[in-house]
């Protein structure tokens, strides 16, 4: 992604930049439910907002910025970036907040690690080492676990690097009312030595510097018929 960026003037706006901008532009689908959300917003979500002022690190957020779709490269190079369907940069008391957003309807998080290692090659080995390092949890993973949440995460803390923030969010908006795929997640987070819950802010340690949390919001079912 270069570094001139477009302001949006509107939900339409954002679907330039997905993937697959046909196929995944539909309404009660997640990327086009989260961009009328957000957009509407002009900021954080009210649901979103609530749930980060609970917490005590972020009780006086605000965010900077806002990038949809936004790509964070990992290595080895020229290999597939993570494609964050929203990455945040913002700010508290304790300093910058790096926030990577994966919107959810019904969609699963895609390959297990066990399916995505299934035909092993050179290029996911060195992304496998990669993320195991960058997470600080290693190589040795549970194959159950979702390879988007591992790439996810790192792409949080990446970008946390890049622009010196304290502290490293996934967050999961999800518009499912009645939170499929939450199991996934929170088997995730208990990589981490925390567990996971609806509508909370979980904090993990701090890991090289960096504070590592992890957030499941339940997002404004008004969105899915937008």
């Amino acid at each position: 992604m270069g570094k001139i960026l477009i302001p949006a003037n509107g939900p339409a706006d954002w679907q330039q930049f997905l993937a697959e901008p046909a196929k995944q532009w539909k309404r009660g689908y997640s990327a086009r439910t989260l961009a009328h959300c957000w957009h509407d917003a002009d900021g954080f979500p009210k649901e979103v907002h609530a749930v980060l002022t609970a917490a005590d690190p972020f009780r006086d957020i605000e965010l900077l910025v806002a990038i949809p779709e936004h790509k964070v490269p990992l290595p080895p190079v020229n290999a597939q970036a993570s494609q964050n369907d929203i990455w945040v940069l913002a700010r508290c008391a304790t300093g910058l907040v790096s926030i990577a957003v994966e919107g959810k309807v019904g969609e699963p998080f895609g390959e297990t690690v066990s399916e995505w290692m299934a035909t092993p090659t050179s290029v996911k080995k060195k992304r496998f080492e990669f993320l195991g390092s960058t997470l600080c949890i290693g190589s040795t993973l549970p194959g159950d676990i979702r390879y988007q949440l591992l790439h996810r995460t790192a792409s949080a803390i990446i970008e946390a690097k890049r622009y010196c923030a304290q502290h490293a969010v996934l967050m999961v908006h999800s518009f499912s009312q009645n939170d499929q795929w939450f199991e996934d997640y929170a088997k995730f987070v208990r990589l981490f030595g925390a567990e996971g819950t609806h509508n909370k802010v979980v904090t993990a340690e701090n890991r090289d510097g960096i504070q590592f949390h992890f957030v499941w919001v339940r997002g404004n079912e008004k969105y899915l018929n937008e």
